[in-house]
């Protein structure tokens, strides 16, 4: 049996079992925008570059780049950050 496929059932089977959402067991980020100001994301692995114009995330198996002006790390814990600023673009990358 394919071992990624086996263990995308198990994590599918306990978030079911538990009545969790399916990404919050996979451990995938989870990202909120209130329209062009906020930025809040849950599940991340760090920060891996930082400026008033761009800052990218480690979020485990992507990374989140965001784009825009005047952008600030307003807080972060070991598992959320919020950044505030102009957001013009957010990025996927795998």
């Amino acid at each position: 049996m394919d071992w990624t496929k086996r263990d995308k059932t198990i994590l599918s089977e306990a978030a079911e079992l538990f009545d969790l959402p399916a990404d919050v067991v996979a451990g995938l980020p989870h990202i909120e925008a209130v329209g062009d100001r906020h930025f809040y994301m849950e599940h991340h692995r760090g920060i891996l570059s930082y400026s008033g114009e761009e800052i990218a995330i480690n979020a485990d198996r992507m990374i989140v780049r965001v784009y825009g002006e005047g952008l600030e790390l307003v807080s972060m814990t070991g598992d959320a950050l919020r950044i505030h600023g102009t957001i013009r673009r957010v990025e996927w990358v795998s």
